[in-house]
């Protein structure tokens, strides 16, 4: 897939996406199912009542999840995406250690979303800062980035709403 983006629809779409609020959020209710009403902060204690409020709107905002009668709240179709997307930018890291060998499975995605990020910018790669050599050891680890990376490409593709660049309020 050859889709590419400006970089502030990837910074846009990087900044959401990497937030371990929606990371903990999304891979919650893929693993285990709708939350049901009232029962988010006792889902995920370890977030503050703002951060789970934040991360609700904006999954709400972006289409990710829906409230369903009767269940809660659950992944919508694209959220559902963002979860495999999720687990195979985890895969990666994991495997290759990335960013260090033992760390949070929110640590892994937001860091390979940052290594993924200047590959989908429409500008020249030398006008981003790219990684670094001592970053990513070897050619295996680079060429199985690219399953993440597709993924992370087909799911932009098919969410333009979080590629939006929000225009700045008029002031008055």
């Amino acid at each position: 897939m050859t889709t590419r983006f400006t970089s502030a629809e990837v910074r846009n779409a990087v900044e959401l996406l990497a937030s371990r609020s929606l990371i903990r959020l999304v891979t919650e209710i893929d693993d285990n199912g709708a939350i049901p009403p009232r029962r988010l902060a006792g889902t995920l204690p370890d977030l503050s009542s703002h951060q789970l409020r934040r991360a609700a709107e904006a999954a709400r905002a972006h289409g990710l999840v829906r409230t369903a009668p009767g269940t809660g709240l659950e992944l919508t179709e694209s959220g559902s995406e963002l979860a495999d997307l999720y687990d195979a930018a985890a895969r990666w890291a994991r495997r290759h250690a990335y960013p260090v060998p033992v760390c949070e499975f929110s640590s892994r995605i937001h860091y390979v979303l940052d290594l993924l990020a200047p590959s989908l910018v429409t500008e020249r790669a030398e006008r981003l800062s790219r990684p670094s050599a001592a970053r990513l050891p070897s050619a295996e680890a680079e060429a199985e980035l690219a399953r993440p990376r597709a993924l992370l490409i087909q799911w932009l593709a098919g969410n333009p709403q979080v590629t939006r660049v929000s225009e700045p309020e008029p002031v008055a």
